[in-house]
């Protein structure tokens, strides 16, 4: 499947663009964009109008799709961002096939309020006017699972625990998957078994927050066709399976100087090594971290997640070595400085990437302008601490459920304003909508414990 891709400028043109799309020999394109809760949406062309879209933007009709309008104001168009273009690996030998991201339009010319990539290029254009860049790094954990024609089935792939090799017969289907995302111009930095049985980790390259985000979706569905290939499901559900980890979506971030070059997050002199900018950060996303859940950990199922003892964050601290606060400061190789990043802990694979970046770094821009003060460092193993020691310390929970996590959201002025009104009301539309589903069934469980007994 692998031949490495030829990289493209930050903006090539329309000739360059039709240029590539003709040595690729490429027959379609996939005009792609997201809605609000993050699935990924595709209108295919022929190749031969690409040039008209390039020029006019292709019409859609947005009411069908979740978070974006009504049927009376359905109509919209995508602009293709000709700098996202990539192959599709998989489809080279039958009809081959390119995909573009798109930014989606109002017939009027004017951005879409409910496109998600939009709502995160507001808040790079309001980081850029402070004189920063702000930088991402995800790192996804999913699960392979065993099919048998056509369905899932709730048997993990292989038997491996952290680090394996011997008991790891996905080793070599993750080695494709790390060609086939180089091919798609994503650059992998390391790939691995993670904790849970069938659990796997494929880690890439750090960068701008907007080209991340780009990645992480791609990354999603290519994992799914190199596993779809193999006869198995590779699913970013945060946990499928009871009494084992679950799997997050760490996000390593830091805003980077436009005039100097620099990590704005660095002070030598600091013993954390953190500058009073990363501080006044990490407060901000303390703060509102109980209403960014709703963003950053979206499923009822996120909060089977979020429990004590299992790897995933709960308590609403930062430390640099505890791995059970929700935000730490990664030790760096070999005293390189640059390399200082923030690790938040809570989101999971099955957030919409462009809107908890937008709201990740509205929070600690918050923290920024305000002032806002960092509470002390908690090293010791919060799993240990009593409701006691918890309301000694003034350390808040998360929440723990959708429920909880929409109210805290629907309270915070600063999640609204980096969603923008549409999108807020759309996102809060949806998860009550599903909420509201999930507390009106009736669980296997519920029936094993209590059919017999009441």
């Amino acid at each position: 499947m692998a031949t490495d891709p030829k990289p493209l400028s930050p903006a090539p043109t329309k000739e360059e663009i039709l240029e590539r799309v003709a040595e690729d020999g490429i027959q379609f394109i996939n005009l792609q964009f997201t809605d609000v809760m993050g699935i990924v949406k595709s209108v295919t062309i022929p190749v031969s109008i690409f040039g008209h879209v390039i020029d006019g933007g292709q019409w859609i009709d947005g009411s069908s799709i979740a978070g974006f309008t009504r049927i009376a104001e359905s109509d919209m168009y995508l602009v293709p961002d000709l700098s996202t273009y990539a192959e599709l690996p998989w489809d080279r030998s039958t009809f081959p096939t390119a995909r573009v991201i798109c930014w989606v339009y109002n017939p009027n010319g004017e951005p879409f309020p409910g496109d998600p990539r939009a709502v995160l290029q507001r808040q790079l254009d309001r980081v850029e006017k402070l004189g920063y860049q702000f930088k991402t790094g995800p790192e996804l954990e999913f699960f392979l699972f065993q099919t048998a024609d056509n369905e899932i089935l709730p048997l993990p792939h292989d038997r491996g625990s952290y680090f394996d090799f011997s008991t790891d017969p996905a080793s070599t289907i993750r080695k494709e998957m790390v060609q086939v995302l180089a091919q798609m111009g994503i650059e992998v930095e390391a790939s691995h078994h993670e904790v849970a049985i069938g659990q796997h980790e494929i880690g890439f390259q750090y960068g701008d927050a907007l080209v991340t985000a780009d990645r992480a979706v791609t990354f999603k569905y290519v994992l799914k066709a190199v596993a779809h290939a193999h006869g198995l499901h590779a699913t970013f559900m945060p946990k499928p399976l009871e009494n084992i980890a679950g799997s997050g979506m760490h996000v390593h971030q830091s805003l980077t100087s436009i005039a100097t070059g620099k990590n704005a997050f660095v002070d030598t002199s600091d013993p954390y090594g953190l500058s009073a900018l990363a501080k006044q950060f990490i407060a901000g996303q303390l703060t509102h971290a109980r209403a960014m859940c709703s963003i950053l950990s979206p499923l009822v199922n996120s909060y089977r997640r979020l429990v004590p003892g299992f790897e995933a964050p709960v308590y609403v601290s930062w430390a640099r070595t505890n791995r059970s606060a929700l935000l730490r400061v990664p030790a760096i190789r070999g005293g390189q400085t640059a390399a200082t990043r923030l690790e938040l802990r809570c989101p999971d694979p099955s957030c919409n990437p462009y809107l908890a970046f937008a709201v990740m770094l509205a929070a600690g821009l918050d923290g920024i302008e305000n002032d806002l003060t960092l509470p002390e460092p908690v090293e010791e193993n919060l799993y240990h601490f009593t409701d006691d020691d918890l309301r000694r310390r003034n350390i808040p929970t998360l929440p723990s459920t959708l429920g909880e996590a929409v109210d805290e959201m629907e309270r915070d002025e600063v999640v609204r304003l980096a969603l923008g009104d549409h999108v807020f009301e759309r996102l809060i539309e949806a998860q009550r909508v599903e909420w509201d589903a999930f507390r009106k069934h009736v669980s296997g469980w519920e029936r094993d414990r209590y059919l017999e007994v009441y």
